[in-house]
């Protein structure tokens, strides 16, 4: 059953296919502070990731990114992108979980703000 799953599915990690062609084209060039494992074929034409746990985009740095779609043509791991000392560190996107911010007066809060700023209209 494991190996079907394995073949059908890709949230859980890489499938079999992916797993069989990274073996036998994929060329690893690093690994970023995440886990995730970053791959070219020969011709330098396809690159991919490995994720390490749940396959979530968000989860990959800005540099690796602008690798991944050949922004630059060296990976982070050769030619490191200087970086301001203003920039902040890479957060992932928690839209859609339970750490998701929402504002004081949105209904989605557990104990929504009662807003003393509002007077709702009434007919006379």
């Amino acid at each position: 059953m494991k190996f079907l799953l394995r073949m059908l599915t890709w949230w859980g990690r890489e499938t079999i296919g992916t797993q069989l062609f990274t073996w036998r084209n994929g060329i690893y060039v690093g690994e970023d502070a995440e886990g995730n494992r970053f791959y070219h074929d020969k011709s330098d034409t396809r690159r991919w990731v490995i994720y390490n746990g749940e396959p979530e985009a968000t989860r990959v740095t800005p540099d690796w990114h602008g690798w991944l779609h050949h922004t630059f043509d060296s990976p982070p791991t050769s030619a490191p992108l200087p970086h301001k000392p203003w920039e902040k560190p890479h957060h992932v996107n928690l839209t859609g979980t339970r750490a998701a911010y929402v504002p004081a007066g949105s209904i989605l809060r557990q104990h929504p703000v009662e807003r003393t700023d509002y007077e709702a209209w009434q007919p006379e």
